[in-house]
Order: C-alpha cells, then sequence, then structure tokens
C-alpha cells in the first residue's frame, strides 16, 4: 500500500505601500506589496510549508531562513522548488494543492488561473492538481483592515511507485 501524507501550510506577510505584491509566482499591480526578507509571496510560502511538513522536514524558516544574505529578494518559486526537490528525495511526490488567500484587496479571482497555471509548472504537477481560492474576511482583522496577506494550504504527498 502507497503511504499518504497530508500537510498543512500557513503564511502571513504584512503589507505596506512601496512594495511589490507576488502571489502564485506571478506580480500583481496593487498599491501595497508584502514585506518580506525574499519575494513575499505568501502563497508559494504556505505551500512550501505544507510540502515540507507532509514530508515531515521542518519548515520554510528552517531551510530558508531570512537571516540569511542568501535569500534576500528570493524567488520564492525556486525555494518552492527545491521543496519539492527535497520531498521527491524521501520518496514522495505531490498529489494534490489546495490553498486559500485571504485579502480585503486587491480582488484576486482574475489571477488565480494564471496563479494555478504557475503552480502546477513549479510543482510539476496538472492545472487540475492545483485549487487557489481567495476570500475576503469582510472588513474583519488584519486582512480586511489591509494590514496584512495570509495564505493557509494543504498538499498531499504520495509515496513514488
Amino acid at each position: 500500500m502507497k503511504k499518504i501524507r497530508v500537510g498543512l501550510g500557513y503564511d502571513v506577510h504584512a503589507l505596506a505601500e512601496g512594495e511589490s505584491l507576488w502571489l502564485g509566482g506571478i506580480e500583481i499591480e496593487h498599491e501595497l506589496g508584502t514585506v518580506a526578507h525574499s519575494d513575499g509571496d505568501v502563497l508559494l510560502h504556505a505551500i512550501s510549508d505544507a510540502i515540507l511538513g507532509a514530508a515531515k522536514l521542518r519548515d520554510i524558516g528552517y531551510h530558508f531562513p531570512d537571516t540569511s544574505a542568501e535569500f534576500k529578494g528570493a524567488d520564492s518559486s525556486i525555494l518552492l522548488k527545491e521543496c519539492v526537490r527535497m520531498v521527491e528525495q524521501k520518496g514522495y511526490v505531490i498529489g494534490n494543492v489546495d490553498a486559500t488567500i485571504a485579502a480585503q484587496q486587491p480582488k484576486l479571482m482574475p489571477y488565480i488561473p494564471q496563479m494555478e497555471v504557475a503552480i502546477a509548472n513549479t510543482l510539476g504537477v496538472d492545472e487540475e492538481d492545483v485549487s487557489v481560492k481567495a476570500t475576503t474576511t469582510e472588513k474583519l482583522g488584519f486582512e480586511g483592515r489591509q494590514e496584512g496577506i495570509s495564505v493557509q494550504a494543504v498538499v498531499l504527498l504520495y509515496q513514488k511507485e
């Protein structure tokens, strides 16, 4: 019987003027962007954490610390590819990913298909295996006040044949 593992990832970044907003490997035009050591792609960070957690490989901060100059301004797609490489070394492959972005603004629905394609390409899976959803928090909490953005992601890994 193939072993199946599930991982949960969660990430948050503050929003500020003068920063870029990267989500799911694409840049989105908005007056606010994420404050981060890397490119601040909160969606790819949550997916990376879910993948690492499912394989019991700790978390993204352990492998790519925000105290390291090596990862200053890093492209989160490259970090995600490295996470995939690590789980493949342990004998697992990605089954599917499901993620939810919580942000009051900008409206993300028009960008979701492009995000799903970019994530699928980075992970090396079919587009059908990546689901991205977006929600507002009805102006509640830090997301609703546009102070930050958060993402929850779940990933399924299964043993290679």
